[in-house]
């Protein structure tokens, strides 16, 4: 981090406490150098104590002088361990990490040494989270995944980036004694690449798009190995866990979200800000922040998420919080919209995206989406199309290669529920934003 002062008080501060706020700001401000979607707001953390991103360096002496040297464990100790930490996957699925490694532990003794992959790709638009991990933090991230190398006996190990943060990672290789045989790759790019199956794909060098596979990953993926694709905020915590171990760990958080995680938070005018906050953290208080207050809904886990309205914002950041407004953690994502944002325009335009993002391989996905986008964009437009959107969702959903088409579809479904009174508005050729005025 290139910190304008030295103030330890001021990288750790919680964000949210207005008499320290400015000192925060100029201090902590553009730690993650030019990295992608972080714009010029400031990297921060709402804990007195961060884990994740508490070296105030990236630099290999500094992270050894604060963590220490990296314990090796057994592959059942790491699985163990990982499973006492309740830790989930931080790439969007939330899968426990714990039933990933043993699944790759278990194909391994039958089909051979595995291939470690980890994804810091990051193809959604609203997360800033793994770059400012990659270029705050890349020793922990390095340190998960060498720990799952050893435990698993890796016979390759890939590290794939944004190409943005290449020079940040190389550099991070080249200090330490133990990566040599760490792989560094630029990540393809797009929406749907960061997918397991799409990134590896993309390492045996064919288009980055997600394959409809008949074998797990965990069974046999790249160079037909059990493979293991984990998302590099996960390696980190597990960089953590097998330091501190999983009472440590969980010492902070919620039964179902333990220890920390990175949130990105933005809206229409502030580009993604970076929170590491402790789970269960309450909607509201990350929003507040990143100094957003006007808050008419939130789209919580990206494009593939699910917006909630103003009834949500007291709901812990945890699956049991959020699960009765519809909505999940996901990959850690924020983005708000207030008074002056349309919410049906706001969602036609992530619609187009997600149509955009498609890979063309299945039906629901090439033809659906697009049928959507342009259903949502008519409705937009003063045609009450919301029967025919209702038909399209029947017709996608579940029935796509991949899990892009479901993921579209729910944010869209949320999007009718939170803005229902927008959309007959809109099907009456009204929007409430621009009150009174004709949106045909």
């Amino acid at each position: 981090m290139r910190l304008g002062c030295r103030c330890r008080r001021c990288v750790a501060a919680v964000a949210s406490l207005p008499t320290h706020r400015h000192r925060l700001r100029r201090c902590v401000r553009d730690v993650a150098g030019r990295a992608p979607q972080t714009g010029d707001g400031p990297m921060t953390t709402t804990m007195p104590s961060p884990r994740l991103l508490a070296v105030a360096t990236p630099r290999w002496d500094d992270h050894l002088a604060h963590h220490g040297a990296l314990p090796l464990l057994s592959s059942e100790a790491l699985i163990a361990e990982v499973g006492r930490a309740g830790l989930t996957g931080r790439g969007g699925a939330g899968f426990p990490v714990e039933r990933k490694l043993a699944a790759v532990a278990r194909s391994s003794a039958r089909h051979g040494r595995p291939v470690i992959i980890a994804n810091g790709s990051e193809g959604e638009a609203l997360s800033a989270k793994d770059a400012v991990l990659l270029t705050s933090s890349p020793h922990l991230v390095l340190d998960g995944l060498l720990a799952c190398a050893a435990a698993l006996d890796a016979r390759a190990v890939h590290l794939v980036v944004d190409e943005k943060v290449m020079p940040q990672m190389r550099r991070a290789l080249d200090e330490r004694p133990d990566a040599g045989y760490v792989e560094l790759r630029a990540a393809a790019g797009g929406f749907v690449g960061g997918e397991a199956s799409a990134l590896v794909a993309s390492l045996r060098g064919g288009r980055p798009v997600p394959v409809d596979r008949r074998e797990r990953l965990a069974v046999r993926g790249l160079h037909r190995a059990p493979t293991l694709v984990q998302n590099v905020e996960t390696l980190a915590a597990i960089g953590l866990i097998v330091r501190v171990g999983a009472d440590h760990f969980r010492s902070v958080g919620t039964a179902d979200e333990p220890g920390t995680r990175l949130v990105s938070v933005s809206g229409p005018s502030r580009s993604p800000v970076v929170f590491e906050t402790v789970g269960g953290t309450p909607l509201r208080a990350l929003l507040e922040a990143a100094e957003i207050s006007d808050v008419n809904a939130v789209l919580v886990g990206g494009y593939h998420g699910a917006w909630v309205g103003q009834s949500a914002l007291d709901a812990p950041l945890s699956p049991t919080g959020l699960a009765p407004h519809g909505a999940a953690v996901g990959a850690g994502i924020l983005h708000a919209i207030g008074s002056e944002h349309c919410g049906i325009a706001v969602t036609g335009d992530i619609l187009r995206v997600l149509a955009d993002a498609s890979a063309g391989q299945c039906g629901p996905c090439a033809n659906g989406l697009p049928a959507v986008s342009h259903a949502w964009e008519a409705l937009g437009s003063g045609v009450d199309t919301r029967a025919e959107l209702s038909r399209l969702a029947g017709l996608v959903a579940g029935r796509g290669a991949c899990h892009h088409p479901d993921g579209s579809i729910r944010m869209m479904g949320s999007a009718l529920r939170v803005f229902a009174d927008d959309a007959a508005a809109h099907a009456r050729g009204l929007c409430f934003v621009r009150q009174g005025v004709d949106a045909r």
